[in-house]
């Protein structure tokens, strides 16, 4: 007699990796901070419960380990991949033509930003935009600029970055169009780069 075996597919183990890129999905698209609930995401990943407790011990923690997943791939992974350029300038423009696109902002920075009053959010949003306002100052100085005067632009270059996700997400008939983007990309960073 032959026995057949029955070959049982395991599933991989979800890692709490896996949980925060899942809760940050939930987040960005539309459902801010009230989509990161263990029943949706458990039926999002094809998971239990219980895969979910063996990671967390409660939402909240869930909640911090997505914003530590966010600030780690949306600030610190950008800046790593631009920091392979040797020259400044070069770098300051690949940083911005990287991170601002013609059509379409990024819906979980905007959904982060409307849950400002969110503690952790609110931690989160302060923890970025030092690191990035700081990343962008030291591009200045490297450029040249006194630090004064490079904290000011790093924090001008920051401001054009905001206002240009905002305006693309609430008005995006305002920002040129994608044929025409490029040379507004261009122009802004003359105008941040220019010398009075």
């Amino acid at each position: 007699m032959v026995m057949v075996q029955r070959r049982q597919t395991k599933k991989a183990r979800l890692s709490a990796r896996d949980w925060a890129d899942a809760a940050l999905a939930a987040i960005g698209e539309g459902g801010g901070l009230s989509a990161v609930a263990v029943e949706p995401l458990a039926a999002r990943l094809g998971a239990t419960k219980g895969s979910f407790y063996w990671h967390f011990d409660h939402r909240e923690a869930l909640i911090e380990a997505a914003l530590a997943r966010w600030v780690e791939a949306d600030t610190e992974e950008i800046i790593a991949a631009v920091e392979t350029e040797p020259d400044p300038e070069k770098r300051l423009r690949r940083l911005f033509t990287e991170v601002t696109k013609p059509a379409g902002a990024d819906p979980l920075e905007l959904s982060l930003l409307a849950s400002t009053d969110h503690p952790q959010v609110a931690a989160a949003l302060r923890q970025v935009t030092e690191r990035r306002i700081d990343y962008l100052a030291g591009l200045f100085t490297e450029l040249g600029f006194a630090e004064d005067e490079a904290r000011r632009r790093g924090l001008l270059a920051y401001s054009f970055y905001l206002g240009h996700t905002q305006l693309s997400h609430a008005v995006p008939s305002a920002l040129p169009s994608r044929e025409d983007f490029p040379a507004y990309l261009e122009a802004t960073m003359d105008a941040i780069l220019h010398r009075a």
